[in-house]
């Protein structure tokens, strides 16, 4: 059985005029699905009888198992899913004043193997289909009843390791008769696999993109990071160049500050050298500590003064709230407690 999250708009037409049935029945589908919520093909009443037996054959609509979830103190939410073949996952649901967000995942586990991060601890087992990607969202909301108006891929997994299932999760998510995600709304957050930044720019759906940064020199950076060896600094910003002259779209530098080895003002000064004149704003992260790793967290008045550091050089800069640290939800925390054990 095909799960039916797992059809771009594209990929259903297709699929439909293959098996002998017309191309204009894939939107009246997703209406059904994404915009009424409805399961049961025997509901849809403007399918034929003829396709309705035949999806009922074929095609199945399904979210995830949902096997635990954590609620922080904050309002965060972490749902630990159960995969058909077994595997966990996590999501984030987190609130905001502009509205409801869900941080996905992309992979069952990560090969990046970036030194501060709990979601290498376990490796890459596979790429996430398609359907389990969009079904992250369409559980939680069904789960929680409310519509989510925002996605970070930023969970378990390098992204652009996954790009083509990625890339169709967008369509899904930002089709108008899809979850109706605005491409503003969607932020896709990679550690720099350059080729893949180049292709993301010529994507016609036109999403955030974000660079996990976290150091302002090579040096630094391979230490922490290893996918810097294959990368380095200055190969990716100028694909982040060619991102911006391609979209007009300001890019997110995602920068963890780790006490004593990324945040002095030094390396302010650094990043702020590194990154002049682009278009783009910092994002600096509180880091969330991780049992297995001895890296700490920097204490508040340092990270402040990194943050006016950046604005005194004329770098637009954010000093993320964090969310969810209680729960293992906060970025960098993500992983499969449940398997480690």
């Amino acid at each position: 059985m095909i799960n039916f999250y797992n059809f771009t708009i594209e990929a259903l037409k297709k699929y439909l005029i293959e098996s002998g049935f017309k191309a204009f029945s894939a939107d009246q589908l997703y209406k059904w699905v994404y915009e009424q919520k409805v399961t049961n093909f025997d509901d849809m009443t403007n399918i034929s009888k003829d396709l309705r037996e035949f999806l009922k054959q074929n095609i199945e609509i399904s979210n995830l198992e949902i096997h635990s979830v954590s609620e922080s103190t904050d309002g965060t939410f972490k749902y630990l899913f159960k995969l058909q073949d077994g595997n966990l996952i996590e999501a984030v649901l987190m609130t905001y004043d502009y509205g409801k967000s869900v941080c996905v995942t992309s992979q069952v586990g990560c090969n990046m193997g970036c030194s501060f991060c709990a979601s290498g601890l376990l490796r890459k087992t596979r790429d996430l289909e398609i359907h389990e990607i969009v079904r992250q969202i369409t559980t939680i909301e069904a789960e929680q009843d409310i519509k989510v108006t925002h996605t970070v891929v930023m969970g378990t997994g390098e992204p652009f390791d996954n790009y083509q299932n990625v890339i169709d999760f967008i369509k899904v998510i930002n089709y108008k008769h899809g979850l109706q995600i605005g491409s503003r709304h969607i932020t896709v957050s990679t550690c720099g696999i350059i080729p893949r930044i180049y292709d993301y720019a010529k994507e016609t759906i036109k999403s955030n993109l974000a660079i996990s940064l976290h150091a302002p020199n090579d040096r630094l950076r391979t230490r922490i990071m290893r996918i810097n060896k294959s990368f380095p600094l200055k190969e990716v910003i100028e694909a982040c160049n060619d991102y911006f002259d391609q979209t007009s779209r300001r890019i997110t530098f995602e920068y963890i500050l780790l006490r004593g080895v990324n945040d002095s003002l030094q390396h302010a000064d650094e990043l702020s050298n590194l990154i002049r004149g682009m278009n783009a704003y910092v994002n600096i992260i509180p880091y969330n500590e991780v049992e297995e790793f001895t890296y700490k967290k920097t204490d508040k008045a340092r990270a402040s003064a990194f943050y006016m550091q950046l604005t005194k050089r004329g770098i637009n800069a954010t000093l993320r709230r964090e969310q969810g640290a209680d729960i293992d939800a906060a970025c960098g925390q993500l992983r499969y407690k449940k398997e480690l054990e």
